[in-house]
């Protein structure tokens, strides 16, 4: 049984799929309300495009498949790989965004302020700032969170009509659905490959390796996509 942080992998995965229950039996009406009521507007100010400001922008895998089309240069593993096996080879759940080598560390689609494929943005792109899971606030206490960011960008108190809040709402709830779905799929994928492979994960060699990644040695990432592991060399 592969164990994380002292939590067996079957319990990570019981978790997310009653955390995926919850949200499907969120009313969607209720999220509309919110998303009216605050009343967020987008003022293409871009700070939610950098990594300074919402870290890394990790992508559901058909927007993997879709930017690989275009640009498959703008994706990378997602940070903090979620295992590593005895061998001081690190898993990670999916691809997330390139960014740049700038002060804020700008999204790669970000030119002169505005994003380039604006068009065909990805899913979490296209939700932003909307959302809709349960973490702890500041006093350690789970509950839903809708709203990211708030008060830091944007403009709020904008006019928005019932059917547009409706959709965001479904938008936002499609997305929450197909990321914890994801996250499922990844870690019964790993039980069965670790299993298969007499692989497990090992707290030391994965402490001991991201030292050597941070001090700028290059380190294999296996990189979970659409049901396969594909390998990556990568360095800091």
């Amino acid at each position: 049984m592969i164990t994380v942080s002292l939590i067996p992998v079957p319990l990570r995965i019981a978790a997310l799929i009653q955390e995926r229950n919850r949200l499907l039996e969120y009313p969607l009406e209720r999220l509309a309300a919110i998303i009216q009521d605050i009343g967020f507007r987008c003022t293409s100010c871009a700070r939610c495009c950098t990594r300074a400001f919402n870290g890394h922008v990790f992508l559901l895998d058909r927007d993997v498949t879709s930017v690989r089309k275009f640009d498959p240069a703008a994706i990378e593993p997602a940070p903090a790989p979620e295992f590593c096996d005895q061998n001081g080879i690190f898993y990670v759940s999916g691809y997330a965004l390139r960014t740049r080598d700038d002060e804020s560390g700008s999204c790669w689609f970000l030119e002169n302020g505005k994003c380039r494929i604006y068009d065909r943005r990805f899913a979490i792109c296209r939700i932003y700032p909307y959302m809709l899971h349960r973490e702890p606030d500041e006093h350690g206490d789970v509950d839903w969170r809708q709203f990211s960011g708030l008060e830091q960008h944007g403009e709020y108190d904008a006019v928005i009509s019932d059917n547009e809040s409706l959709d965001l709402a479904r938008e936002t709830k499609e997305y929450e659905n197909a990321f914890l779905t994801q996250e499922i799929q990844f870690l019964e994928f790993i039980q069965d490959y670790f299993s298969r492979h007499g692989l497990r994960h090992v707290q030391k060699v994965y402490d001991d390796q991201m030292r050597r990644f941070n001090r700028g040695d290059e380190i294999t990432v296996m990189v979970y996509y659409d049901g396969l592991l594909e390998p990556h060399r990568i360095r800091n």
